[in-house]
């Protein structure tokens, strides 16, 4: 009798262990199929990775259409598909690439730009005038600068001479009239305050203040619209927003902006404003003291289709400007469109002697600087206004240097320039 109890337990294990080895067995097989699951899906997702940077090279090498959705073909099975959309954000063009291998899907969106060179790059570019650039007091030039035939003389301004050792410091070369901005950056500075007749009714929002907004790239466009003033106080807007207003935006310190684009016919950016974004105005845009726009904001004026005058506090009409403030930096592109102006002898720029700037300072007129600019000038006129009276074609105390700017920086696309990726949106 115990021996057949003995037998009934031994055959009772070792059923335990067949089936615990086969669990076993199976989870191995399960952990294998898995394993060999994950790798599969792992290896689609880096070639769909690989194919949206093919996508954004393509797009950066070839001519796409504004607004327009191209396919581009791959070497492997037609299962595998991408497909790149190109538009503005700004004035930077914007590269949305979809990319789906198998079941597989990645997406990647960027902002272009121009990429500046490495040597040789341009400091200064004035424009051929048939007058000489004329130096004053502690102004200082360094890199490849571009002047009118006339050259460059040193002068006097309230008693105040030319203290550097040399006129340039950099090779010049024969200017002729300034470098294009390339088209479809035009095309997008003079149609920009139309973007709101694009957007759908669905996309206008209301923001308050003390909230906080935010916004992906990948999601539509939303835009907080206004026919009177919009005062931009104690907010959070984060992404893809536009901020627009048919008569002025201000903007106050208290609030953050990351990424959006304001447009209103005047801007003003208060003082000790931080912050990254693009501002487009028609009559005015005044940055106030100690603001600090970084990497990659713009600003632009563009008076071309603006035949009006402002009125300042007091009554007295005075024409648009762009200004910027004392101890203000502004890291990406400035740029000042307009037409000829009867009134030659008003700056239409005016960077304040303790203002940087950089990036590019673009003016199709009148320039005053006082201050520093970390990159590129290109203008038509420079101005002083200096102890009551007007210089021509004078710069007095400011400085240009095109060594200081960042080898990595992407800014302002003319028509010569080569594209590269500015930022990757999220």
């Amino acid at each position: 009798m115990i021996f057949l109890k003995l037998k009934s337990a031994a055959l009772q294990l070792t059923l335990f262990i067949a089936v615990v080895i086969s669990i076993l067995l199976m989870g191995f097989v399960l952990l294998l199929h898995t394993h060999k699951q994950f790798q599969i899906q792992t290896d689609f997702m880096v070639e769909a990775t690989q194919n949206t940077d093919i996508g954004i090279d393509y797009a950066m090498r070839h001519t796409i259409f504004l607004k327009d959705t191209i396919s581009v073909p791959l070497d492997e099975t037609t299962e595998n598909t991408l497909k790149i959309y190109r538009d503005f954000w700004g004035i930077f063009e914007r590269i949305f690439v979809v990319s789906h291998v198998k079941n597989t899907y990645f997406q990647k969106t960027a902002l272009l730009g121009a990429k500046s060179k490495d040597q040789n790059r341009t400091a200064l570019y004035l424009e051929e005038t048939n007058k000489p650039l004329v130096v004053v007091g502690d102004t200082k030039i360094e890199g490849l600068v571009y002047l009118p035939k006339q050259g460059v003389k040193t002068g006097t301004i309230g008693g105040h001479h030319y203290t550097g050792s040399q006129l340039i410091y950099g090779p010049i070369k024969t200017a002729t009239s300034l470098p294009k901005i390339a088209s479809a950056v035009i095309e997008q500075i003079e149609s920009i305050a139309l973007l709101s007749d694009e957007i759908l009714e669905s996309q206008f929002i209301h923001i308050k203040p003390g909230k906080l907004y935010e916004n992906s790239f990948e999601k539509p466009v939303l835009c907080f619209y206004s026919k009177d003033k919009i005062d931009l106080n104690n907010m959070q807007l984060t992404g893809h927003f536009v901020v627009q207003s048919k008569t002025k935006i201000t903007v106050e310190a208290s609030s953050v902006l990351k990424d959006i684009v304001l447009i209103a016919p005047e801007i003003e950016i208060k003082n000790n404003v931080t912050g990254t974004f693009q501002a487009f105005a028609t009559q005015k845009l005044q940055v106030g003291t100690a603001v600090q726009l970084e990497y990659p904001s713009a600003l632009i004026l563009n008076k071309i289709n603006f035949s009006g005058n402002t009125a300042n506090s007091s009554g007295q009409k005075e024409k648009p400007s762009l200004y910027i403030g004392d101890y203000s930096t502004i890291k990406g592109p400035l740029i000042y469109l307009g037409s000829e102006s009867s009134n030659t002898f008003k700056n239409q720029v005016s960077i304040d002697a303790k203002a940087l700037v950089i990036g590019e300072l673009y003016c199709t007129q009148n320039t005053e600087l006082k201050g520093r600019v970390y990159g590129s000038v290109f203008s038509k006129n420079f101005i002083a206004n200096q102890f009551g009276s007007i210089y021509i074609n004078h710069i007095y105390n400011g400085k240009i240097n095109s060594h200081q700017l960042p080898k990595n920086y992407v800014g302002l696309l003319f028509e010569t320039n080569k594209k590269e990726v500015l930022k990757w949106l999220y």
